[in-house]
């Protein structure tokens, strides 16, 4: 049997720019946006600011920091294993990164089919029963 894949993973960029926000902003969270106002990006938050739904879907931490996907968003990306990478340009409104001049990136590659099936075996996470 595979082991079990990651669902979400960050680069090293990624970790360097969660480190200086949690420096400055103490635990954080994030949660990948469906659309709407900054489009699909990974939302970064400081843990109290926001409000984890029972339907959003646990996909891992990074580096300690937990990482949420909305329910109807995790249908369309379940096959596909989330890059949590850093560019250069400005975050979203919301997300904690904007103003620094750089901002969070959602890439993905698609899951073998052994993959999924190992991850189709799994219970699926969902909302507040995996933050603490």
């Amino acid at each position: 049997m595979l082991p079990i894949p990651e669902r979400v993973i960050a680069t090293e960029a990624m970790l360097e720019l969660l480190q200086t926000l949690r420096k400055r902003h103490g635990p954080l969270m994030f949660f990948q946006s469906g659309g709407c106002c900054d489009g699909s990006a990974p939302m970064c938050f400081a843990r109290e600011d926001f409000q984890i739904g029972d339907a959003d879907v646990y996909l891992g931490a990074l580096d300690g920091e937990p990482f949420y996907i909305g329910s109807d968003q995790f249908e369309y990306w379940k096959h596909t294993q989330l890059i949590i990478d850093v560019v250069n340009g400005n975050g979203g409104m919301f997300s904690l990164e904007n103003g620094s001049g750089r901002r969070f990136l959602t890439r993905s590659r698609l899951f073998s089919d052994e993959e999924c099936d190992t991850l189709a075996k799994l219970p699926q996470l969902l909302g507040k029963q995996t933050i603490s």
